[in-house]
């Protein structure tokens, strides 16, 4: 964490390194800032320490406020890892899991997207939104990397219909 919040140290000592982490946190309070520490994929993460480690720095506190915010995201199996470690479940407080979307739910979506002033006649939605669900099943990531590669795919075809690449707004 230190390292990929600017902090390059040689110390190795974990009671250091917390003591670094709750400095710098506690820095960033006094500045106004707020700190929050994303882990996508968190699932992945299979030496139990690391969760000690998450857990160690949800302490990190005043007498008001917590000084970090973690957000630990992944599949359905991090629950099931967190669960395990009875003192990080204890200290999480809030809980989201995000649910395949059926045919209801995707039409809500494309609705809200169509009111935010996109085109609901972009090709993307062209008859598209049943297509997508049945071949991901309604899973939000899996359609979200099918629209990518969509539309990674017809910015290929227009810049080879007109001959020249722009940049994608």
């Amino acid at each position: 964490m230190l390292y990929q919040l600017g902090v390059e140290t040689q110390e190795t000592r974990k009671p250091e390194l917390l003591h670094m982490l709750n400095d710098l946190f506690f820095r960033n309070y006094q500045a106004g800032r707020d700190s929050v520490v994303i882990v996508d994929e968190a699932q992945l993460i299979e030496d139990d320490a690391v969760f000690e480690g998450f857990g160690s720095c949800m302490n990190f506190q005043t007498d008001d406020r917590f000084l970090v915010t973690l957000l630990l995201i992944g599949s359905p199996e991090l629950g099931v890892k967190v669960r395990r470690l009875k003192h990080l479940d204890q200290r999480i407080s809030l809980r989201y899991h995000l649910n395949t979307l059926d045919d209801n739910a995707h039409r809500e979506l494309h609705r809200a997207s169509a009111a935010d002033g996109r085109s609901a006649e972009s090709a993307l939605h062209r008859g598209g939104d049943q297509a997508r669900l049945r071949l991901h099943a309604g899973h939000p990531r899996e359609i979200n990397n099918l629209c990518d590669v969509a539309l990674l795919v017809g910015y290929s075809s227009a810049s080879r219909r007109s001959g020249k690449r722009s940049s994608p707004r």
